[in-house]
C-alpha cells in the first residue's frame, strides 16, 4: 500500500476556557504573518461535534477539530508524500505535533490549551486506498506499532481499530502514561525539517 492522505489527531486537555471561534482570529493572524503558505480559514463551529475551525493550506488542512465531541488538533495531509510508509508516518505525526506545540505556545491563548500526547488518532482519508476492514488493519498494524514505539518507547500501547464500515479507516493509539508534546517530538528523533510556518522557538 502506497500510503497517502494521512490524518493524525492529538486530543486537547484543559481547553474549557477556550471557544472554537477563538481560533478564527488566531488562524487569521497566522495567515497574515505567513509568506502565503496559509490562505484561508473555514468556520464549522456551528456544527455539533463537527470539523471545528480549519486552516487551509496547499499541502494540508490543520484544524481544531471537535469530531465526536473530542476537541483536538487534526493534521489532514492532502498532497502526496514521497518515501516509505514509515517515513510518511513519521513526517505526518511530527507535523501534527509541531502544530500542537505552536497552539500551546500561542500568546493569545495564554497557555489555556494543552494536548494529551498519550492518545493519537490515525486516519486515512481515502476509502478506496484504505477500506475500513480488518484486512487493512492487519496490513497497517506493523507500521503503526513501529511509529508507536518511536513515540512511546517499548511499553504496551493498544491499537484500537474502529471497524464501523460507515467510517474512514482509523486506529486510536493509546499509551499507558502521559506524554507532553515536546517529549514526543524528541522521541521521533529531533525536530527534523522545518515545516512551513511552524517555529521551533
Amino acid at each position: 500500500m502506497d500510503l497517502q492522505k494521512i490524518n493524525v489527531k492529538f486530543f486537547a486537555a484543559g481547553s474549557g476556557a477556550v471557544r472554537l471561534t477563538d481560533f478564527i482570529d488566531i488562524f487569521n493572524s497566522w495567515i497574515q504573518s505567513s509568506e502565503g503558505e496559509y490562505y484561508d480559514v473555514a468556520d464549522y463551529s456551528h456544527m455539533q461535534a463537527g470539523p471545528g475551525i480549519v486552516l487551509v493550506t496547499h499541502e494540508a488542512n490543520i484544524s481544531v477539530d471537535n469530531t465526536r465531541n473530542r476537541l483536538g488538533l487534526l493534521y489532514n495531509r492532502k498532497q502526496p508524500l514521497r518515501g516509505s510508509n514509515a517515513e510518511k508516518l513519521q513526517f505526518v505525526f511530527r507535523a501534527a505535533l509541531e502544530f500542537c506545540r505552536r497552539i500551546e505556545r500561542e500568546p493569545a491563548l495564554k497557555g489555556k490549551v494543552r494536548f494529551q500526547g498519550q492518545d493519537a488518532l490515525f486516519l486515512v482519508n481515502d476509502r478506496l486506498l484504505a477500506p475500513n476492514t480488518d484486512e487493512t488493519f492487519r496490513a497497517m498494524k506493523p507500521e503503526l506499532e513501529d511509529i508507536a514505539r518511536k513515540l512511546y518507547g517499548a511499553g504496551g500501547f493498544p491499537l484500537d481499530h474502529d471497524g464501523d464500515p460507515k467510517q474512514r479507516f482509523s486506529v486510536l493509539i493509546k499509551a499507558p502514561q502521559a506524554f507532553d508534546v515536546d517529549t514526543l517530538l524528541k522521541n521521533l528523533g529531533g525536530y527534523g525539517p522545518q515545516l512551513a510556518g511552524v517555529s521551533e522557538a
